[in-house]
């Protein structure tokens, strides 16, 4: 079975050969660069600086080596911009703040304050807005709200109007990619083109809760402008890449915390479930994809309407979050849809514990979520900096080799 084949039978709930597996497939379920750098090392495989491909979350790139070695299925197709401005290309050598070697994309620039924090520009030009902050002895960057401190307004919805149609050189650059990687290997592709799907707010997101609250029928406007521009995108999407991908994530953003929602349901299902629900539509009827879609925390009184909306996939499941528990989850959901990640706790045990207590409970992870497929192993979002490489090793290996169907699981 090839990997393309596992996946998409488990998302059709199905079951494969083999639990399917993802380290990379998308910036929610990738691996921070040093983190990366330190597994490569400890796998003993070519040395070299890892690539940092994605600059706020400092993601490395996972390469192919590294796909082989722990049977990963899923590869990404991702656009050339996405975040602060920064092409990904002409990548140059740099420090990260702990002295590991890496690569940046050729317009990363920092300043050093008085601090020592790194401060980033749009674009890396220092002539322009600063975007993103990296305290000193930090290993990530902070978004810099442009607000200044003083009241958010929301755009006008002609402006909004124009933003985010997705251009000929980003479709370009993606297709490229696909066409490339549906020749080149057998994996499943994941479009992740991020941000030209209409996203869901305006401001920063602690803004953005306040709008929802005070001016609802911006929001409900908003919403109908950025899901018409994301049926537009869609068209382009589909007409470039056709059956060169599999998977698209849906733009969204984390609707829980460690304990509930972020905001009420109802609120969700009269603002949200109208956006996602348009989009999900026109995908299944226009194409082959199925539909990803990612939130963090407790979310279990949306995903009935996540369900209803036409969603394939919920990522990362994060079942260390309350009421999340995966028993319960794959019981009440497991047939309607499609679990990718809550396959290891990385707030907790990856981090912390053994590499025993980390291959006991994947174990558990695949013998409660694997049955009847609808799972796609991956830790509870990305790997952080200073993981164990031993735990991160240990993960990856239990899922490969005791998540063969029949499962047998103890």
């Amino acid at each position: 079975m090839t990997s393309r084949e596992r996946v998409l039978s488990a998302v059709d709930h199905r079951e494969p050969d083999r639990v399917p597996i993802d380290l990379g497939g998308t910036i929610m379920s990738g691996i921070m660069a040093g983190a990366l750098h330190e597994l490569r090392k400890y796998l003993k495989l070519e040395p070299g600086p890892v690539k940092v491909y994605e600059v706020f979350q400092m993601l490395g790139e996972v390469e192919l080596d590294l796909v082989e070695a722990f049977g990963i299925d899923i590869l990404p197709v991702e656009p050339l911009v996405q975040f602060f401005g920064l092409r990904r290309e002409r990548y140059k050598p740099w420090q990260l703040m702990d002295g590991t070697g890496v690569l940046v994309p050729g317009q990363f620039e920092v300043e050093v304050d008085s601090s020592g924090d790194w401060i980033l520009h749009e674009e890396g030009d220092p002539g322009q807005a600063v975007a993103a902050r990296m305290p000193k002895g930090g290993y990530y960057f902070d978004m810099v709200s442009d607000s200044g401190g003083s009241e958010f307004t929301p755009p006008p919805l002609n402006e909004v109007e124009k933003e985010n149609l997705i251009s000929v050189e980003e479709l370009d650059f993606m297709t490229a990619r696909a066409e490339r990687l549906r020749k080149e290997t057998d994996k499943a592709l994941v479009l992740g083109a991020w941000g030209c799907l209409g996203l869901p707010w305006v401001g920063t997101i602690p803004d953005f809760l306040c709008l929802m609250a005070l001016e609802k029928e911006y929001v409900r406007n908003l919403f109908e402008v950025r899901t018409a521009v994301a049926l537009q995108n869609l068209e382009k999407l589909k007409s470039w890449l056709g059956d060169s991908i599999d998977i698209i994530g849906l733009d969204g953003t984390d609707y829980g915390t460690q304990r509930n929602e972020l905001f009420s349901p109802d609120l969700f299902e009269e603002l949200y479930f109208p956006f996602f629900t348009v989009q999900n539509r026109w995908i299944h009827e226009h194409t082959n994809w199925k539909t990803w879609l990612h939130t963090c925390g407790s979310v279990t009184r949306i995903i009935p309407l996540l369900i209803e909306s036409g969603l394939d996939i919920l990522n990362p499941v994060q079942t260390s979050a309350d009421g999340m528990g995966p028993a319960w989850l794959k019981e009440t959901f497991g047939k309607d849809i499609c679990f990718w990640g809550g396959g290891i706790d990385t707030q907790n045990v990856l981090p912390f514990s053994s590499a025993e207590d980390v291959r006991n409970q994947v174990k558990e992870r695949i013998r409660l979520f694997g049955p009847g497929g609808g799972f796609v192993f991956n830790p509870i979002h990305n790997v952080q900096y200073g993981t164990p490489p031993a735990n991160i090793a240990a993960a990856f290996e239990t899922v490969l080799h005791e998540g063969r169907y029949p499962l047998a699981i103890t």
